[in-house]
């Protein structure tokens, strides 16, 4: 099976998904590890599960597994299930059979951010204004506190490092052995997302001021991307890091980090114009292609290799909140603000 939006088949029917209703608004979803299962976080404190085969016959489990909405989840890096965070300061390790595990408590501070490394099997959970990290082995560490609180975070390419997004810039942590000074990479302002490319060169962050910021870990220098209409909420770095590509514009934007980088280039724009701006983005594991969803309730597919994109998902009113891949690539995981979960099969 190929991915192919030059084929007409692909951009005149929309592909096979599975969609079920919630009673709550999707805060993340994700794929397991084995690739098995797609888990939905709800703001009514569950997290849904379906088979990541949609014609699969084995029904969705529903499971309350938080005193308050769950804001957050990732892949569980050391297991088939998954880990979640939620308002009420608990975070989780979900077994693919159900259970859940307590692995940090802290009564009365929202975990709202995770992030997680598979090789090393360490997660990173956001917990006001530090960051806490917990080991394959269950040791949790805890860092900062920062100058603000934590609004995202992401692990280094290695594991060996965590960078922490909060209002004036980021700092980045060592995980190692001892307790060296962090690195403190700074611009004014509040920074909402934060991602670390995959190669491990660059650090972007997505700003309240409607622009992303990037800085190169080896010089420290920085650079400032401006002129958009909303703040960056979201931000996805492609499998070989040449391109970032970010929310809130109309059309698939990616900055490319190849050569000498995006100084005083325009970013590359390619696509259908969508019937809002983008909320989301991901982009895929391996492949040249990325997943848009929007602030309407459309989703599109777009391929940066032939500057096409296909629809997936018409508008329909409620926003996209989040969108994951399959380990393999062929399935999108999607979520909206009405409590809509679709899993879309891409292998036709």
């Amino acid at each position: 099976m190929k991915i192919d939006l030059t084929n007409p088949a692909w951009r005149q029917t929309l592909p096979p998904a599975r969609t079920i209703a919630a009673d709550a608004p999707v805060a993340a979803c994700a794929f397991s590890r084995d690739g098995a299962t797609v888990a939905f976080a709800l703001g009514d404190g569950c997290v849904r599960t379906l088979p990541a085969d949609i014609a699969a016959t084995a029904p969705e489990a529903s499971k309350p597994v938080h005193g308050g909405a769950v804001l957050t989840l990732v892949t569980d890096p050391a297991g088939d299930g998954f880990v979640s965070g939620g308002d009420d300061g608990r975070l989780l390790r979900l077994g693919p059979e159900g259970t859940a595990i307590e692995l940090f408590n802290q009564k009365g501070r929202w975990i709202d951010h995770l992030a997680a490394h598979r090789a090393t099997g360490a997660v990173a959970a956001s917990v006001g204004k530090a960051a806490v990290v917990v080991t394959k082995d269950g040791e949790v560490r805890e860092f900062g506190p920062h100058q603000s609180t934590v609004a995202d975070l992401d692990f280094s390419k290695d594991g060996s490092r965590i960078g922490c997004a909060h209002y004036g810039g980021v700092t980045v942590w060592s995980l190692g052995q001892g307790t060296p000074p962090p690195r403190r990479f700074a611009w004014r302002g509040s920074h909402v997302a934060l991602r670390w490319s995959t190669d491990g060169k660059f650090i972007a962050t997505g700003t309240q001021e409607n622009d992303i910021h990037v800085w190169r870990m080896a010089q420290a220098t920085d650079m400032r991307m401006q002129g958009y209409p909303a703040k960056v909420k979201s931000l996805s770095w492609t499998a070989d890091a040449r391109f970032l590509y970010t929310s809130s514009q109309p059309v698939f934007t990616a900055w490319p980090f190849s050569g000498k980088g995006p100084e005083g280039k325009p970013p590359l724009q390619f696509g259908e114009e969508g019937a809002g701006l983008l909320s989301v983005v991901a982009a895929h594991p391996a492949a040249e292609f990325v997943a848009g969803g929007y602030d309407s309730g459309e989703l599109q597919l777009g391929d940066i290799k032939t500057r096409r994109s296909v629809v997936l998902k018409m508008a329909d009113g409620s926003a996209i909140t989040c969108l994951a891949w399959s380990p393999d690539g062929f399935g999108l995981a999607v979520g909206n603000d009405r409590g809509d979960l679709l899993v879309v099969d891409l292998r036709r």
